[in-house]
């Protein structure tokens, strides 16, 4: 009987990867443009796929999700009401106590510094509470 390639039979970055193909749209462009930006902000991130489809950052704790939705692409921060956030990137589940988010939409410039700052900002809360 031959292996299926199975969710489980895939590591969580091939599963990201698929997600982004299957994805075929601008999308599936932004998820990929946010995951490089994730992995350039910290070389040691760990890549995750967790509830049913959702790719998920870790360093020393949960970094940030990245969701797709028909109109939008969100990434939300597991500690996002904590972070700092002085260029105003969190545009999304502004009223929790704990998440915050970032959401994309179609043709949206990337602060590309903010971003992995706030990412870096992320990673380093997390090692202060290890």
């Amino acid at each position: 009987m031959e292996k299926s390639a199975s969710p489980k039979s895939k590591s969580p970055s091939q599963l990201i990867d698929a997600r982004i193909k299957e994805l075929g749209d601008w999308r599936g462009e932004m998820l990929s443009r946010l995951r490089t930006l994730v992995k350039e902000a910290d070389p040691e991130v760990v890549e995750e796929w967790k509830w049913r489809g959702v790719p998920v950052w870790y360093h020393d704790g949960m970094i940030c999700t990245g969701e797709t939705y028909k109109n939008v692409v969100k990434m939300t921060f597991a500690k996002g009401a904590t972070l700092k956030d002085p260029s105003g990137l969190f545009n999304s589940s502004l009223d929790g106590n704990t998440r915050r988010a970032i959401d994309f939409h179609e043709g949206e410039k990337i602060d590309v510094k903010a971003f992995k700052t706030l990412v870096r900002t992320a990673v380093t809360l997390n090692r202060s509470k290890t």
